[in-house]
């Protein structure tokens, strides 16, 4: 008897596998669809379109939700994604040297920043560092401490993105570089980072992906008209209006970024997976 004709043997006084797991199926898709039925039929979509899709509110907001919310949303994310790696990567090679402090120091910044929350963070740059150095100033403005407190928190995450990718790398590739006459820096520059980069590639895309979203907390650092991101100019706008439709676009404008980095990842993933293979 084949695979097939097990499963389509009926139980006693019941129905086959097959049809048992045609039924479920059948049922769940009903089930979504009733809800989804339901759903549409108790919403206003009178409100929702008045509230929420608001052409002629959504359409006053261009080109400065562009110019300046997008913009300044990439440009925090970009900073502090350039902050996060340099320190993430200054962090990984501590957390793997054999000098005992180092590996303390290391595993105290990532298991205190993997901790703390972010909006902490963003406190503690903006008002803890000024008090804790009288007269000492940011470079950059918001730009600088929105890419700091960003990087502060990133980097704890990406020293342990980039220590796996370390760690991935054969050992037998330092040490035939080592074999080579080549010094423990330089092999670790020419031949184990440019490797491990490879390999953690998608997981540091996700990571930029969390900090675009996160760069929403920028607007806890009392930053001015022209510096805000989505969030705060949504949030402003929305107020003025007396309508949702700003903050649903400046959504839409976070989609425009995270969804293809989403997609970046997903195939960088599938790629490496085929040449593992």
């Amino acid at each position: 008897m084949t695979a097939e004709q097990v499963t389509s043997v009926a139980a006693p006084g019941g129905l086959s596998r097959r049809a048992r797991r045609r039924a479920s199926l059948g049922g769940q898709y009903g089930l979504f669809i009733v809800v989804v039925v339901l759903v549409a039929s108790l919403a206003n979509w009178s409100q929702l379109h008045t509230n929420f899709a608001n052409w002629r509110v959504a359409k006053a907001l261009f080109p400065d939700i562009i110019t300046v919310g997008l913009r300044n949303t990439a440009t925090y994310t970009a900073v502090g994604f350039g902050i996060g790696l340099v320190l993430g990567l200054v962090i990984a090679l501590m957390r793997l040297s054999p000098v005992l402090p180092y590996r303390w120091f290391a595993t105290a910044y990532i298991e205190i920043f993997r901790g703390l929350p972010l909006l902490l963070i963003f406190i503690f740059v903006g008002v803890g560092v000024p008090l804790a150095f009288p007269g000492t100033n940011i470079p950059g403005g918001a730009v600088g401490q929105a890419g700091l407190a960003l990087g502060l928190a990133a980097a704890a995450y990406m020293a342990e993105t980039i220590r796996a990718g370390i760690e991935a790398v054969p050992r037998g590739q330092l040490e035939a570089a080592r074999s080579l006459g080549m010094s423990q820096g330089r092999a670790m520059r020419s031949i184990i980072l440019p490797q491990a980069f490879r390999i953690i590639i998608p997981p540091l895309t996700n990571e930029l992906v969390l900090l675009c979203k996160d760069s929403s907390l920028v607007l806890f650092l009392g930053i001015t008209l022209e510096q805000r991101e989505l969030t705060k100019f949504g949030r402003d706008l929305a107020g003025q209006q007396g309508n949702t439709t700003p903050i649903i676009v400046a959504g839409i404008c976070y989609l425009i970024i995270t969804i293809p980095l989403s997609l970046l990842a997903r195939r960088l993933e599938a790629r490496q997976r085929r040449e593992q293979r």
